[in-house]
């Protein structure tokens, strides 16, 4: 009796290409996102550190009626002018509080595409009910920057 030769199992050489060719294109987008997402999780650290100056500066405004007469540089001086605690923040290499309330912090430790911008915290003063809020800037690329 003649047996029929069963068909051989596997893939085919173009359907592994095709799937070689699936997974290179989900790698090519993804993994630009995930090193987006990468940043903005790191830059949240400075970004809560800026938040906690803003907030004692506001703190500062409100009870003095004025912003600080001299520019506030170094997270030392910081914590001694306005008690806030960033030495183990080490996402933020320099910050400083300038005289008219600006928060600038200089980026370090994060990535190539950061380190060395700054995000900068303006406030403006509402006349009528003396309430602060607050504008963020700086050299870092918009798409990292927080919401305003």
């Amino acid at each position: 009796m003649l047996r029929m030769k069963r068909g051989q199992k596997g893939f085919t050489l173009i359907e592994l290409l095709i799937v070689i060719a699936i997974i290179g294109i989900l790698a090519a987008i993804a993994i630009p996102m995930y090193r987006a997402q990468t940043i903005k999780a790191k830059l949240s650290e400075v970004t809560n550190g800026m938040s906690n100056v803003a907030s004692a500066l506001g703190a500062y405004f409100q009870e003095n009626e004025v912003w600080p007469a001299a520019d506030v540089t170094g997270k030392a001086n910081i914590q001694d002018s306005f008690g806030v605690g960033l030495n183990q923040v080490g996402r933020i290499s320099n910050i400083s509080v300038s005289s008219a309330g600006v928060i600038t912090a200089t980026i370090g430790n994060i990535s190539g595409e950061v380190n060395g911008d700054t995000l900068m915290m303006t406030p403006a003063v509402n006349a009528s009910d003396s309430s602060i809020s607050w504008t963020w800037s700086g050299s870092v690329a918009p798409t990292y920057r927080p919401k305003n």
